[in-house]
């Protein structure tokens, strides 16, 4: 039977890893990357530099996959993203297939943790839908960037007894007057917090969390709102990409 492992390694740090993903990665013999092309170029690095870190024990070999076009600005999102699943799916299900042998251990690398807004775990479910190649799936979790932005801002997530809600971008102005006091936003390609800028609202965003490219800016929205689109369109255009998380946090009332 084939063993496929979708191991979360973190948010940028190659520390970041758990002891659980380092001992998974020693059983690995093939792992699957997914190439998105020159612009993200330096992701795949980091993947490979991952293995090269942890995946001295045994031989090991890469396989790439050419990433299928996506349209970033569909009329109809979801329909748009589960056409490109399935394109995604057909190509996994064949090197999955073609590349793994039975006993063999084959592994996706995820960024950040495989639970948290990622596609592979989807996408392996219907790999699995097919029948078409049998395996065994395991899932081992990784940190987020919701935990480094915490750790790297040196704050809680939660104020005493207040919950926590987690959205995109895409949602957060339609979400907006029903937010709670912590709202952690990621996968925000339009900066959509500039809708809650007038807003009394302190926010602590990073972006490329745990690298060397690290930026954080903490502050009220309305003084950092200009700044944050600045410094992400500006590294946006130098490096090719972003990846970027923020808290937004309802300022108190002195008399709460």
């Amino acid at each position: 039977m084939r063993r496929l492992m979708l191991i979360g390694i973190g948010a940028g740090n190659p520390d970041y890893i758990t002891v659980q993903a380092i001992n998974a990665l020693r059983q690995v013999d093939v792992v699957f990357v997914t190439d998105k092309g020159e612009e993200t170029a330096d992701l795949l690095k980091a993947r490979r530099d991952v293995c090269e870190r942890y995946m001295q024990a045994k031989p090991y070999r890469i396989v790439e996959i050419q990433d299928p076009k996506r349209d970033r600005r569909p009329d109809a999102y979801h329909a748009a993203v589960a056409g490109w699943h399935e394109k995604r799916a057909s190509l996994y299900e064949q090197v999955i297939r073609d590349q793994l042998s039975e006993n063999e251990v084959g592994a996706f690398l995820v960024w950040g943790d495989p639970s948290l807004y990622d596609s592979t775990l989807r996408i392996i479910d219907k790999v699995a839908a097919l029948n078409t190649v049998e395996f065994e799936c395991e899932i081992i979790p990784g940190i987020t960037s919701i935990q480094a932005l915490a750790a790297r801002h040196r704050i809680s997530l939660n104020e005493i007894g207040e919950p926590i809600h987690i959205t995109t971008g895409r949602r957060l102005s339609d979400e907006s007057p029903a937010i709670g006091t912590n709202v952690l936003v990621m996968l925000d390609g339009a900066c959509a917090f500039k809708s809650l800028a007038q807003q009394d609202i302190d926010i602590f965003w990073g972006a490329y969390l745990g690298t060397p490219d690290e930026i954080l800016l903490a502050g009220k929205l309305s003084e950092l709102s200009g700044q944050i689109e600045r410094a992400r369109a500006s590294s946006r255009n130098q490096k090719g990409w972003i990846m970027d998380t923020y808290l937004l946090r309802k300022r108190r009332s002195p008399s709460c």
